[in-house]
């Protein structure tokens, strides 16, 4: 819901650093692996217990996500990228939310409410997308995704903010997100229905 704010002002700054990027011969999908092991680094630093590291780390893993995006769109965007860049981003997604698990047992119920609201989420998202794609369809509020999606209220914006207030007040992760599974869920209600009715248009 956020993000289409949220990117007029983080973008630009993207696209300078990304342009030093590529001038480095830095590629796009070394950014997105490297984002992806400062997503696993959080990971172990939440199961420890170390809830300000992770917060960096989480930090730096959603920096490279946005970056290894504007070197993309500023070479050749693939197909290959795109994939990989979601695959690991949901990886860490429901990484995250079991690393709060491992790091107390007493987090296990919501973090698997949450983990399953997340599944809701993203195969909305993902099969939305592959049918879209198929169809050619365009959504220009997304030109810069290498894939059609349908929003809603938790998005990428919504999630960052998300973590971070896991990260600060891990002792209110209960709470926290079983809140954060109810927009998931209410995200997937409206992604399946939007979904559908589009899809049924000839």
């Amino acid at each position: 819901m956020l993000d289409r704010y949220t990117s007029r002002w983080v973008q630009p700054p993207l696209k300078v650093l990304a342009y030093h990027a590529r001038r480095e011969e830095i590629s796009a999908d070394q950014l997105t692996v490297l984002g992806f092991v400062f997503g696993l680094m959080a990971m172990v630093a939440i199961t420890l217990g170390h809830f300000e590291l992770a917060l960096v780390l989480l930090l730096i893993n959603r920096f490279l996500d946005g970056l290894d995006g504007a070197v993309a769109r500023q070479t050749q965007p693939s197909d290959a990228g795109g994939y990989l860049d979601i695959c690991l981003d949901f990886l860490i997604y429901s990484g995250v939310i079991w690393a709060f698990a491992l790091a107390e047992p007493a987090n296990a119920t919501a973090a698997a409410t949450l983990i399953f609201a997340f599944v809701g989420t993203g195969s909305s998202f993902l099969a939305f997308a592959a049918v879209a794609a198929r169809r050619s369809l365009v959504q220009p509020q997304a030109v810069h995704k290498s894939l059609y999606y349908l929003g809603g209220l938790t998005e990428g914006t919504e999630t960052i903010l998300f973590f971070v207030l896991l990260c600060l007040f891990p002792g209110a992760f209960v709470p926290l997100a079983y809140g954060f599974a109810v927009l998931c869920a209410m995200t997937t209600a409206t992604r399946i229905v939007g979904g559908y009715l589009t899809l049924r248009q000839p």
